[in-house]
């Protein structure tokens, strides 16, 4: 059996998506942010020494980060290869290439602007508070919006040369990278980016998402 911790408005949520396209049996051990700190609850520790969300435990094997457990998915259940595409394609490099991107360069800005944000919004001393907002905007205004618009810009582009981040055809990329998509649709909106806002409303409508949401709970980003 094949358990899955999950924690609720992670990653992990990805996870139990392939799960139900892969049509898996698997159960889910839920656990809850902390809703001041945003931080997961310290009995994740039991699970995995960083205390951090997905765990997917089968059999004798654990396994954490997001992009590993997918691939690991993949390998061993989809025997038909229908969520990636043949080795030594063009499209198994571009499978490839987003299942990394979307954790390696694609979240590390979206995770800043959530952080300095929230910075702005901290409780601190009132005489702080000026310091500590001014030096939050020139963060986010300086370096991290441009960095997410670059991405955002860069991806746009992409789905412009296929249906799909990988090509023609949905894969276990395009799971990986609906993630950060999500968090960029929260925080930023994607007004100005069409195609990956297309790009949402195509996996909001597949079956096996709308069952994944069942199984992890609402998955809200805007915090």
């Amino acid at each position: 059996m094949i358990t899955v911790h999950h924690l609720n408005n992670s990653r992990s949520q990805r996870v139990l998506w392939l799960l139900e396209e892969l049509g898996l049996d698997y159960t889910v051990v839920r656990y809850q942010r902390d809703p001041q700190t945003l931080l997961a609850p310290p009995s994740l520790r039991a699970v995995h020494p960083l205390g951090k969300s997905p765990v997917l435990v089968d059999g004798g094997n654990t396994l954490a980060e997001s992009g590993a457990v997918l691939e690991y998915l993949v390998e061993r259940y989809d025997a038909a290869r229908a969520f990636a595409p043949s080795p030594g394609t063009a499209e198994h490099l571009r499978y490839r290439y987003w299942l990394h991107y979307a954790e390696g360069s694609a979240m590390p800005p979206m995770l800043l602007s959530l952080v300095f944000s929230r910075l702005k919004k901290a409780p601190m001393p009132f005489f702080a508070r000026p310091i500590a907002r001014s030096i939050a905007d020139r963060a986010l205004q300086g370096f991290v919006a441009p960095q997410v618009r670059l991405h955002l810009d860069y991806m746009e582009a992409e789905l412009g040369k296929a249906r799909w981040f990988a090509g023609e055809n949905f894969s276990a990329a395009d799971i990986q990278m609906s993630f950060p998509v999500e968090a960029a649709a929260a925080r930023t909106g994607l007004e100005r980016h069409p195609k990956l806002a297309d790009f949402l409303a195509r996996i909001h409508a597949r079956p096996a998402y709308q069952r994944a949401l069942e199984q992890g709970g609402p998955f809200d980003l805007l915090s």
